[in-house]
């Protein structure tokens, strides 16, 4: 659509999801791994069903009816998938094993074994009940990375034995960017014909990562790959981090303005040091 052959993306959607989707074009695919990780769903899940994907894409297993289910019997469970839960993500996912995808392997009828993962589930909160012979709850749900909501929508099911699956989802929050903020396809390409696109600047989707701004002497030699030795924050020496060595990811910016790249900040217990580590631009 945009006549550019680099197009990245901040995380898949499952096929039946919608919702939010960043993506990076043209250079900015090398910013993507430095998106803040954190993401934020809606997700309706029916108690009362069980699929083999998990989800109503996939095929039904079995069905049990539960009218007389009332919410005060599963608000209780709903609070033990917050905070560092495991998991075992659906046999039909794009987790890779031995070269394949996961749902590679299961829609070849073959039987594998889904590995453990520990996740991490700030909040879950219920924000609807429908009773009914299959009752359904709408749910809020913040997650980390690797998270997969159907799989917290069967491991629920299970927990009140009764079975359960994904009805529908919706991201509302990814890598930083929100539901209200995004565009749908259909208004890229119009706003692309129209000549009014305009891709969100690297500097807003990385504003949660901290900025050093280099001199146009120091700026060359970055871009140049060269180690800059920089002063150390106050913060940092009011910590004693002075002691210790470690490393975190910047902002890089030449004193105009202009974005450069992400540099690699180490600080050691003599100096401190900025090492080029994605260069976007040059001077």
């Amino acid at each position: 659509m945009l006549r550019i052959k680099r197009v990245g993306h901040g995380g898949t959607l499952d096929p039946a999801a919608t919702g939010v989707l960043p993506l990076a074009v043209g250079k900015a695919t090398r910013l993507l791994q430095f998106l803040p990780e954190h993401k934020a769903y809606q997700a309706t899940i029916r108690l009362g069903v069980r699929t083999t994907t998990d989800d109503l894409e996939g095929e039904v297993i079995e069905t049990r009816s539960n009218p007389g289910l009332k919410l005060d019997q599963v608000q209780p469970l709903v609070k033990q998938f917050e905070g560092k839960i495991s998991q075992v993500p659906p046999a039909y996912s794009a987790i890779q094993q031995g070269g394949k995808r996961l749902y590679e392997l299961a829609r070849a009828g073959e039987t594998v074994e889904v590995p453990t993962r520990t996740v991490e589930v700030p909040r879950m909160e219920v924000l609807e009940w429908h009773a009914g012979e299959f009752p359904e709850l709408l749910v809020a749900i913040a997650c980390g990375s690797g998270t997969y909501i159907r799989a917290i929508a069967r491991d629920l099911g299970a927990s009140l034995n009764t079975g359960g699956t994904l009805a529908s989802l919706t991201r509302t929050e990814s890598s930083g960017f929100h539901l209200a903020q995004s565009i749908t396809l259909e208004q890229l390409e119009n706003q692309f014909q129209q000549g009014t696109f305009q891709p969100i600047p690297p500097t807003t989707a990385l504003a949660h990562l901290s900025a050093v701004t280099l001199p146009a002497d120091n700026a060359k030699r970055w871009c140049q790959g060269q180690r800059i030795s920089i002063p150390k924050a106050e913060e940092q020496r009011s910590r004693g981090e002075n002691n210790t060595q470690f490393a975190i990811s910047v902002r890089v910016h030449h004193e105009d303005g202009h974005f450069l790249g992400i540099g690699e900040l180490v600080n050691s217990d003599t100096k401190q040091l900025l090492a080029p580590k994605i260069v976007l631009e040059f001077v």
